[in-house]
């Protein structure tokens, strides 16, 4: 009997991998892609067989951790969010360059609009510059399929494969049709280790095979069954529709589309495919989430002037998400009758919520600051604390990337900036803030770091912190005098001892830390609930 399963893309594609004999999944947490890891996490196949599934510190060490595991012939998944690809990036770009021996797949999940993220990014630009395989879902059976098959893909021509999510196709849910699992490989490292050491003279005879590859990649690409041509007897338009945009287009069309359409969502850009587009029609429409990959991509394969619109011309918005509605407006169709927004529901800005431990860290920190250092700078970084930014603090004047606060601090304090003062999750010490720290200890750096601890990830959902319970021997062993190694409970009741602790730190200099610690409000609840059931 066929099995069907109601799954989240991101549900889909993890269970498509652990089908596909997943041996480990290396991760760190970030929206949309978090669930991913999370699924693997509390699946019992995982657990039976006994499938790697611990966070890791950041994406860096992610990758790195996969490489490891496809080298000695396993079935190995990484997930991150897209900004966590710019952390990656080393450790991707130069895997393609080793070659995976057991099958690697990456997964990158875009956040157009930015529901959950400091910017938008289109992670296909990292398979195109690395010359690796990609692959883009257009629904949550593709996400499931494509784990398999991305899983084959890189084991065929031993290369990483990249598979790319948006936060609509990750976040929403489907009916899955789903298969037998299969078999885990068995250990076996390569006997010929020389493309795994990235010497000149190796990295030279191996670039010159990833470029020979790619034309066998994009042959792959143009037979692949998640590529499709579509023929349409209007053919004054030629659509070309990437992942889940091409949802969009059919949205419009229920009856068909009377136009030729190319889905696309497997790479590389199978040309041959959109030439025969070219030769057949007056004009084309690319409609690809994100920026314009594509787009740019077919006006550089084609031979001669043809009419080309999407995001760059202006037919489609260049920046955030797309809707049917904006697709449908491209096609030149009348837009559907909408009712007007109502005036009763207004927008409630995120807050950090009642009880947590930040509130009381910035109640302390702006009463310290605003009073008695107006000329203070206070440099935050990625978590929930970011909401310090909000009313009612108005509490830091900077959030840049993962980690940034201790190095702009830094930054700070060597132009002369005093006080200069980096808050800073835990989760998000260990991910980058470490090695910033080491920076101002070995430059004796003017700077007060404040380490808010809530002993999880909090902001994606309560995974855990690789530091958890030792942040304080990590600050002494970079180097921290521990005399300037402070911790504190943040409670009302204790607000006067962390300002107290704020001032005297300040006036030290040199770098001092203080670590106001504790859990976050709702990883406790879940915590009593489970503890209450005997979990």
């Amino acid at each position: 009997m066929e099995k069907r399963e109601l799954l989240l893309g991101d549900e889909a594609l993890a269970l498509g991998a652990l089908h596909a004999g997943l041996s480990g999944v290396y991760a760190y947490p970030g929206t949309p892609s978090t669930e991913i890891t999370e699924y693997i996490q509390g699946h019992p196949l995982a657990a039976a067989r006994g499938v790697h599934r611990t966070w890791s510190s950041n994406e860096k060490t992610a990758v790195e951790e996969a490489l490891g595991m496809s080298f000695a012939g396993k079935r190995a998944l990484v997930c991150m969010k897209h900004v966590g690809m710019n952390v990656a990036a080393d450790a991707f770009v130069n895997s393609a360059m080793t070659g995976a021996n057991g099958g690697l797949v990456v997964v990158a999940a875009d956040d157009p609009s930015m529901h959950s993220s400091q910017n938008e990014q289109d992670s296909r630009f990292y398979g195109k510059f690395a010359l690796v395989p990609t692959f883009e879902p257009s629904t949550q059976q593709e996400a499931y399929d494509m784990a398999k098959a991305a899983f084959e893909l890189s084991e065929r021509f031993r290369i990483p494969v990249l598979m790319r999510l948006t936060t609509r196709m990750a976040h929403s849910r489907a009916v899955v049709k789903v298969t037998e699992p299969r078999a885990e490989n068995e250990l076996h490292a390569p006997a010929d280790t020389r493309r795994w050491v990235l010497m000149p003279g190796n990295s030279r005879v191996r670039y010159k095979g990833l470029l020979d590859d790619y034309a066998r990649l994009e042959e792959a690409a143009a037979a692949s069954p998640f590529n499709a041509y579509a023929e349409g007897p209007d053919k004054r338009l030629g659509i070309i529709a990437c992942g889940i945009a091409h949802n969009y287009v059919m949205e419009n069309y229920p009856d068909g589309c009377p136009h030729p359409v190319l889905k696309l969502s497997q790479y590389p850009l199978p040309r041959d495919l959109v030439r025969r587009m070219a030769s057949e029609c007056q004009a084309l429409l690319v409609v690809e989430e994100g920026q314009p990959v594509v787009e740019e991509a077919v006006r550089g394969v084609l031979p001669g002037p043809l009419p080309i619109r999407g995001r760059l011309t202006g037919e489609l918005p260049r920046t955030g998400e797309l809707t049917p509605d904006s697709v449908r407006a491209a096609l030149g169709m009348a837009p559907h009758r909408t009712h007007p927004a109502s005036e009763i529901v207004v927008p409630r800005p995120p807050a950090l919520c009642q009880g947590c431990g930040h509130r009381d860290m910035y109640a302390a920190l702006t009463e310290v600051v605003r009073e008695e250092y107006p000329s203070g700078r206070v440099f935050s970084d990625i978590g929930c604390y970011t909401l310090g930014w909000l009313a009612p603090f108005h509490a830091i004047d900077t959030c840049v990337d993962m980690g940034a606060s201790i190095t702009m601090a830094k930054g700070a304090a060597d132009a002369g900036q005093h006080p200069s003062i980096a808050v800073i999750g835990d989760s998000t010490f260990t991910h980058s803030g470490m090695t910033g720290l080491l920076d101002a200890v070995n430059e004796r750096a003017n700077i007060t770091v404040i380490i808010s601890d809530n002993l999880t990830t909090g902001m994606t959902g309560g995974q855990d912190s690789a530091g958890t319970g030792r942040l304080e021997q990590i600050c002494a062993g970079i180097g921290v005098d521990p005399e300037h190694i402070r911790v504190t409970v943040p409670l009302p009741k204790n607000r006067e001892e962390l300002k107290a602790m704020i001032r005297e730190e300040i006036a030290y200099p040199g770098v001092s830390v203080i670590i106001p610690r504790r859990e976050c409000i709702q990883t406790a609840k879940r915590h009593n609930t489970a503890k209450n059931k005997g979990l």
